[in-house]
């Protein structure tokens, strides 16, 4: 039995809408999806083709296969899918170049809107250097004439991105659309959790749907994870497992450099000790290609810089996908107790590292969160733009929440905060640490520049009264997202 679908009701719209323009207009739109693997892009776009009752062909590309057998796949799966009147049509010896391929999918296309999905398009590249032009071709002369939705789906965001590049062939042809994960409102609402439980689920899964399936109705995440230890092949091993191996096959230097920050080391120099060798640190003409790369291509990495009026440093290092940083930091090494048969150590390892995980995972999500807040207006400093945080060279203070008009540098800063993300409340003591901490930031002017606190275990009851302008707990967080 199918796993039910969940959320994305606006990137559903946003498809629909374009099938809509095409059967309007009578011709041809494109589109391409770019997501990480296991956001959800292959089922998001099977839902729409089943919604959509529309003829349809899907097709994926195999990783490896040579052009010839993958023209023979897609025309096979031309033969089987709804798309031609007569499947007969379809040619039964296949073409042996894209050119003649597409010739002969645009052949079968009916006079009504159909909608052709070519999945893991990088792949198809990969493997023919002429199928770029050859498919650009066929779009100007054979299917953008006709009502016709094309989707081009990849999992590699940066051969995705250049796919539609000024440079290359397809340039101006197609629309471009990122899936991102499943935000927290859709993840509680998917696991009928509440706010507090959500955000958890939210920050193991990452929201990727491909965790989330496994995942038993109501269960909060330590009790979802301490199950999920007695299964070495749970998704939650395997998702980030996968992740890990499709981009990173091989234990190089950009795989220790990705598991150092995994770990937890932040800064460059503490990244270059843990990835270097025995001669000595990695060093920086080398580290610093890498952390770009990880960064502005691959996106496996983000990079946080400390956001005031003044330009700061040092830049800070995070694995971008929460499942993929706790793999890295808890459950690659629960995974090899579990092969081993020991589940409860397994899980003790988990526990152990939880609270410090978790309080440095949540901060990203929570700088979104407040960000969304302003843009809709429910916040009170709504010309918000951007929300980092700010730290000196000695991390003394560090600062959770700074919201300005923009970044890195800021003309006007309008907050700053705390995040405590633990059991006990916010209190006086760190309000007063709150309040010393922001006095050393460039820009910050204390009574004129707000201050924020986002607790999950609340506040004690002077802090709110005490001239702070916002107080969130986890219910304000996943609100942001409009649950």
């Amino acid at each position: 039995m199918p796993s039910p679908f969940v959320g994305r009701q606006n990137e559903l719209a946003l498809l629909r809408k374009r099938l809509a323009r095409a059967a309007a207009d009578g011709t041809g739109v494109a589109l391409a999806m770019r997501g990480r693997r296991q956001v959800g892009k292959s089922r998001l776009v099977q839902e729409f083709c089943d919604q959509a009752r529309r003829p349809h062909v899907f097709f994926t590309a195999t990783k490896g296969a040579s052009p010839v057998e993958g023209i023979a796949d897609l025309m096979a799966e031309l033969r089987e899918s709804s798309l031609p009147a007569d499947p007969e049509l379809v040619p039964e010896t296949a073409p042996t170049n894209w050119p003649d391929a597409f010739r002969a999918l645009a052949s079968v296309l009916p006079a009504s809107p159909s909608i052709i999905v070519l999945d893991e398009l990088p792949w198809l590249a990969e493997q023919d250097p002429v199928f770029d032009g050859a498919l650009q071709t066929a779009w100007d002369r054979l299917l953008s004439s006709r009502p016709v939705l094309l989707l081009l789906l990849g999992s590699d965001l940066h051969m995705m991105e250049r796919f539609t590049a000024y440079d290359r062939p397809f340039y101006g042809r197609a629309d471009s659309m990122v899936l991102g994960p499943l935000n927290p409102a859709e993840t509680g609402a998917a696991l009928g959790l509440d706010a507090a439980d959500a955000i958890d689920a939210h920050l193991v899964s990452g929201g990727l749907p491909g965790i989330l399936r496994a995942w038993p109705h109501g269960t909060p995440a330590l009790d979802f994870i301490e199950a999920e230890c007695a299964d070495p092949a749970s998704p939650l091993f395997g998702v980030p497992e996968a992740a890990l191996m499709a981009e990173f096959p091989a234990p190089d230097q950009s795989r220790r450099v990705l598991e150092a920050v995994g770990s937890g080391d932040r800064t460059h120099a503490n990244i270059a000790a843990t990835a270097g060798s025995q001669n000595g640190a990695l060093p920086s003409g080398i580290l610093s290609p890498l952390l770009r790369r990880l960064t502005e291509e691959k996106r496996v990495l983000a990079s946080d810089t400390p956001l005031s009026t003044t330009p700061g440093k040092p830049a800070l290092y995070r694995v971008a996908d929460s499942n993929l940083r706790l793999y890295l930091a808890a459950m690659r090494s629960a995974q090899e107790l579990s092969r081993r048969g020991r589940p409860e150590a397994a899980y003790r390892i988990v526990q152990r590292r939880w609270a410090t995980w978790r309080g440095r995972a949540v901060e990203p999500l929570i700088r979104e969160a407040l960000e969304l807040a302003a843009a809709s207006g429910d916040s009170p400093w709504p010309d918000t733009v951007t929300v980092g945080g700010w730290w000196n060279r000695q991390f003394s203070p560090e600062i959770d929440l700074v919201g300005a008009d923009r970044g890195p540098v800021a003309s006007t800063l309008y907050f700053a905060g705390s995040v405590k993300w633990l059991a006990s409340p916010f209190d006086q003591h760190d309000l007063t640490a709150l309040r010393t901490g922001t006095s050393q930031i460039p820009g910050f002017t204390p009574g004129t520049t707000g201050l924020a606190v986002v607790s999950l275990s609340g506040t004690t009851g002077a802090v709110a009264d005490d001239g702070v302008g916002l107080v969130w707990g986890a219910g304000d967080v996943v609100a942001a997202w409009g649950s």
